[in-house]
């Protein structure tokens, strides 16, 4: 049989007690006449909200039951109820008809050792600590010495709840603790913590009363400010829960994604401001809001646009652009990432990630690159469990949270410099990342929750094939083959000059270099594929040229002479080394 509900704002009482009672909510009063009528029990349960309760998630699942000995009615029509409990009961299949609450209870069992000599002890080492705190001294010391000595335990533990206004989820702790005994402990680590608090808060106020003493006050409230948020542990930008929990419902996300926020949200605002646990939660939370979830960049695809992107910021390299306008096009036709991941191929300096760059800027999407040089971690891509001492989400996670959306371009660089040890198998996680028909439902271990992962770009990069026969077979490989001479001149031409002289702070039109020096310069002064050391010689000429000038970029031809004699003395011991000839070569 249901027993009727009688939800009270932060009043938990304990078995063994006659409660007074004084109700004047109307919905209150038809639940205590309620009972009276049915000759039933009814069950005194605390609630979390401020005004009368309208769904079982307002209320405590944990309650006292007690017999209705007494109901007056006031003139007003405010009744006055005697209620004697008798046990804890914990309450399910909660209901409400009519604003009323009922619901199935059931005795929580409790050991008898009210006889326990350990019992007044505890009392007495209450009483010391009680008496020395500031909430305490506007009470009489032998008022409280009565409610020590005189009153009788469940009453004396209610009372120092009531008075020392303890929390209610701590009270609920209380009432449930299965012996007097053990309730007397928990009762007197709580009173314990709130004496070591007003001492803290003695300190505060010594300090500021002698500051006071110089007369500046403004200074002083500053000063009171910082010391009670360093005792406090507090932070200034620290997120008040209620604004928190607002946030978490405005924000659009997935109904799993909203569930478990709200779940943690609730862990965290039952625990204490100085908790650690509820720091590290609060930082979840804000990591979870932070996540672009439903947010995409909406850019139309123009194949015109993207040609012509890829044409001004890259010379030559006309089949792997057609491969990558092809893979655009596709795009545009299904308007998915639909279509294997492509992987570029090739030495250091012929041109790979600045490809990437440009396939971002040809779909209009933020571009975000990933270093795997050296990765031997799985959690560099799952992040840590968040119960780790710094744990964090995975580099994927974080890359879509500055990226603040869906849909980026994420570069994983040098995907063959990649490795394994103890800690786990970075490939498997990246397997999965790269994997259409899994990274629907990626889940990042410090997140613990679903993200799709099929709208991002992923773009892969490497200076050679050594890679595992898996990958390979997640992406297409495209092999950027080394620059000929003549291409190296115009990629010279058209971006490597104009950025050496910006580096070197040279006004371009000042600089003169004709076909036959840059052929002299590529042929003489480098030898790789990329156009990166050309970059670096073209520069030290610039520079020296500087040197030479005092400091002024004057209007100067570069010939092949001139080159030489800039670029003396490090034919034979820079340019030999990097080919790897002998001394003598």
């Amino acid at each position: 049989m249901k027993e009727f509900i009688l939800p009270c704002r932060d009043l938990v009482v304990h078995p063994k007690m006659t409660v007074p009672v004084y109700i004047d909510n109307p919905t209150s009063i038809s639940c205590l006449e309620a009972a009276a009528a049915a000759t039933q029990r009814i069950v005194i349960v605390p609630q979390y909200s401020q005004g009368y309760p309208t769904s079982p998630n307002d209320i405590y699942e944990i309650g006292t039951i007690g017999d209705v000995v007494q109901v007056l009615r006031m003139p007003d029509g405010a009744i006055h109820a005697i209620i004697k409990t008798t046990d804890v009961v914990q309450l399910s299949s909660i209901t409400v008809e009519g604003g009323l609450f009922s619901a199935d209870a059931q005795t929580i069992p409790m050991n008898d050792d009210m006889d326990d000599e350990r019992i007044p002890l505890l009392r007495e080492k209450i009483y010391d600590n009680l008496q020395s705190t500031n909430l305490f001294r506007k009470l009489k010391l032998d008022k409280l010495r009565n409610v020590i000595q005189g009153y009788p335990l469940p009453a004396f533990i209610d009372s120092v709840i009531q008075t020392a206004e303890i929390d209610t989820d701590t009270a609920i702790k209380i009432l449930t603790t299965p012996s007097w005994y053990e309730k007397m402990v928990t009762l007197f680590e709580q009173v314990r913590m709130i004496y070591e608090t007003s001492k803290v808060e003695e300190n505060i106020n010594r300090r500021i009363s002698m500051q006071m003493e110089q007369g500046r006050r403004e200074a002083i409230l500053q000063e009171k400010m910082r010391a009670i948020q360093k005792e406090m542990g507090e932070d200034d930008g620290e997120m008040d829960s209620e604004n928190l929990k607002k946030q978490i419902e405005k924000t659009a996300l997935p109904r799993e994604v909203k569930e478990k926020a709200l779940s943690e949200w609730r862990r965290m605002r039952n625990m204490s401001p100085m908790s650690n646990e509820g720091g590290l939660l609060k930082t979840y939370l804000d990591e979870l809001l932070a996540m672009p979830w439903g947010k995409s960049d909406k850019t139309k695809i123009d194949l015109d646009v993207a040609r012509q992107i890829l044409d001004s910021e890259h010379s030559g390299m006309k089949p792997v652009k057609e491969r990558i306008l092809e893979h655009i096009a596709v795009m545009k036709k299904t308007g998915t990432n639909r279509g294997s991941i492509l992987c570029f191929v090739g030495a250091p300096g012929v041109g790979k990630t600045s490809l990437c760059k440009s396939i971002a800027n040809a779909l209009g999407r933020k571009y975000h690159r990933i270093s795997l040089g050296g990765v031997t971690d799985e959690a560099h891509f799952r992040g840590h469990r968040k119960t780790y001492i710094g744990a964090q989400p995975g580099r994927i996670m974080d890359a879509l949270k500055r990226a603040k959306a869906n849909n980026p371009v994420i570069v994983l660089d040098e995907i063959d410099k990649m490795g394994r040890d103890w800690r786990g198998d970075p490939e498997s996680a990246l397997l999965e990342i790269l994997d259409p028909e899994q990274n629907k439902s990626f889940r990042d271990h410090y997140l613990e929750v679903d993200f799709d992962l099929s709208n991002v770009l992923f773009i892969a990069t490497a200076n050679t094939l050594n890679l595992s026969n898996a990958l390979k077979d997640r992406m297409e490989i495209i092999e950027i083959p080394g620059y000929s001479e003549d291409e190296k001149i115009q990629i010279a031409r058209e971006h490597l000059i104009e950025r050496a002289a910006t580096d070197t702070g040279w006004d371009v039109k000042n600089i003169k270099i004709d076909d036959d020096a840059l052929r002299h310069l590529v042929h003489k002064y480098t030898a790789e594929q990329g156009v990166r050391e050309l970059q670096r010689e073209l520069t030290a000429i610039l520079r020296r040229t500087l040197l030479e000038n005092n400091g002024e970029d004057v209007y100067t031809e570069f010939t092949s002479k001139k080159i030489d004699e800039l670029l003396s003395g490090r034919v034979s011991a820079g340019f030999s080394k990097r080919i790897g000839f002998g001394a003598n070569a």
